[in-house]
């Protein structure tokens, strides 16, 4: 885990700001590469029913501005958890229904169980993701499908590039895995890991220059408003795992 800052909040990170290029480590327009990152979750659902899992009732953690959820919502009953107080207010305009903050033993039995949770680029923020990851079990039905994706930390590029990694942004990032890491605590808290992969990903191109800023040094990366068209890119230091629950 990275060390994190005396007196570090995560609600200080995840603001409006974080989605809409207000800092270096974010997104430089969430909202306006909608129709990309729409696309992108439309094959990770079709990945999902494929995986064996194909109705009932879906949870995602993290789920920003609800954009996967409005691709799953054609298969599945919906329902989210955000840090971010401007997303869950994007999301409710929606209609989605999204509470703000982490996964609680509360929320789990008010809304358990469910037929799947979702993951994208998330468990690398989570302050204690082992826990988190217990209730995530508890939640689930037996059988129920776990996606999550995340860094690869013994990645070529990871290793390669070391403190300068794209990935190693703290205290955004806490925790970083690889495939044979995140599959043992899964398997520690009662899933089976059915699928692991490297899959390309379609980045909308304002992201890319945003984040190639940041990895230059650029104090305020430049943010290419109105630019939303995406690019295929895998540069193999990320990876997408399916679980069931035992």
């Amino acid at each position: 885990m990275t060390q994190l800052p005396e007196n570090f909040s995560p609600d200080s990170i995840y603001t409006e700001a974080y989605f809409q290029g207000g800092q270096a480590d974010g997104y430089s327009d969430y909202a306006g590469s909608e129709n990309v990152l729409r696309g992108e979750f439309r094959s990770a659902v079709q990945d999902l029913r494929e995986a064996g899992c194909s109705n009932g009732k879906l949870l995602e953690l993290g789920c920003a501005y609800g954009f996967f959820l409005a691709e799953a919502s054609a298969h599945f009953e919906v329902q989210g958890i955000e840090m971010s107080e401007s997303a869950v207010r994007f999301c409710r305009q929606r209609g989605f229904d999204v509470d703000q903050g982490t996964l609680t033993a509360e929320y789990v039995g008010h809304h358990a169980p469910f037929d799947a949770v979702v993951m994208l680029d998330v468990v690398e923020h989570l302050t204690e993701p082992d826990n988190t990851m217990e209730l995530i079990y508890s939640a689930m039905k037996p059988g129920g499908k776990l996606m999550l994706t995340t860094g690869d930390w013994e990645s070529f590029l990871s290793r390669r590039m070391g403190k300068d990694w794209r990935l190693m942004t703290p205290p955004q990032h806490l925790f970083f895995f690889s495939p044979r890491t995140l599959s043992a605590m899964l398997a520690r808290v009662g899933f089976d890991v059915i699928e692991c992969r490297k899959p390309w990903k379609t980045v909308p191109f304002g992201l890319i220059i945003y984040q190639l800023g940041r990895i230059l040094g650029m104090h305020r990366p430049p943010r290419l408003s109105g630019i939303h068209f995406g690019i295929p890119v895998n540069l193999f230091d990320a990876f997408r795992v399916v679980a069931v629950r035992r």
